[in-house]
């Protein structure tokens, strides 16, 4: 998916970097928000970024300028909300960008829009849409399905808008744009499908662990619902039915001079 450098024209370069910086400054703003209202939620945050700097690191020759790998955005896009995923993905790419020559300076713009923008808002989408509908089925199951969209969708909406990009910097002699979007698309879906399978699933594992050692942090940020021991809703404490009906005891009151009144 890292359009390499310089393999942009410089105006639609340009132009990329105008359509992300909005989202990068307001993730900027929103992460930084978030570390102030719960500090103990920065290790949550270094994890699911370094998550998404290791996965994204896994290149596989693809397309000319580019190439196949998880991106790793959906787990963040979950946990955080699309906004914060946009600078963690900025800081990823980036650093990709410098370290490993992964991508491009000139073309940073290009590859922050479609990993870091589109595909955690399109993740974050999908995860909402399949929460609502599995909302009757027990919170595993429906957490889990949920993160395996999010994760999946995430993947390949940025895969779709790499396609794009390249296909109107490169467009097809016959087909025009239209010709070199279905060409892009077609040969980068070979190798993503399956990648974006298997992103999903690791994503659920590592959700479905987080579940179990973190649980209380995934309270605080709403991905879990709260539930009781036997899994209905409810804050984990006694049945409401268990004391309907029951007689109230009298509350005793003492008098300063030690008199119970009622």
């Amino acid at each position: 998916m890292h359009i390499a450098e310089g393999f942009l024209p410089p105006a639609q370069a340009a132009a990329w970097t105008a359509a992300a910086a909005p989202f990068v400054i307001h993730g900027v703003y929103s992460l930084t928000r978030a570390v102030r209202a719960d500090p103990e939620a920065k290790l949550l945050l270094g994890a699911s970024g370094a998550f998404c700097f290791v996965l994204s690191a896994l290149k596989i020759p693809s397309v000319t300028g580019s190439s196949s790998h998880p991106t790793g955005v959906g787990l963040g896009a979950v946990l955080f909300r699309p906004p914060v995923m946009a600078a963690l993905g900025t800081v990823t790419l980036l650093f990709q960008a410098l370290l490993l020559a992964h991508g491009g300076l000139t073309t940073l713009g290009a590859n922050v829009f479609s990993m870091a923008v589109v595909g955690p808002w399109a993740g974050y989408a999908a995860y909402r849409l399949v929460r609502a509908l599995a909302s009757r089925l027990p919170e595993q199951t429906s957490l889990g399905a949920g993160v395996f969209a999010a994760a999946f969708t995430a993947s390949l909406s940025t895969y779709t808008i790499t396609s794009l990009q390249l296909a109107l910097a490169f467009p097809d002699a016959a087909g025009g744009v239209a010709g070199a979007f279905v060409k892009f698309a077609t040969i980068f879906s070979i190798t993503q499908i399956p990648l974006s399978v298997v992103e999903g699933l690791v994503t659920v594992v590592i959700v479905r662990l987080l579940s179990t050692v973190g649980r209380d942090q995934l309270l605080r940020l709403g991905v879990l619902r709260g539930r009781t021991a036997d899994g209905d809703g409810g804050t984990g404490g006694a049945d409401a039915s268990d004391t309907a009906g029951r007689p109230q005891e009298p509350t005793i009151d003492r008098t300063p001079d030690g008199e119970a009144t009622a």
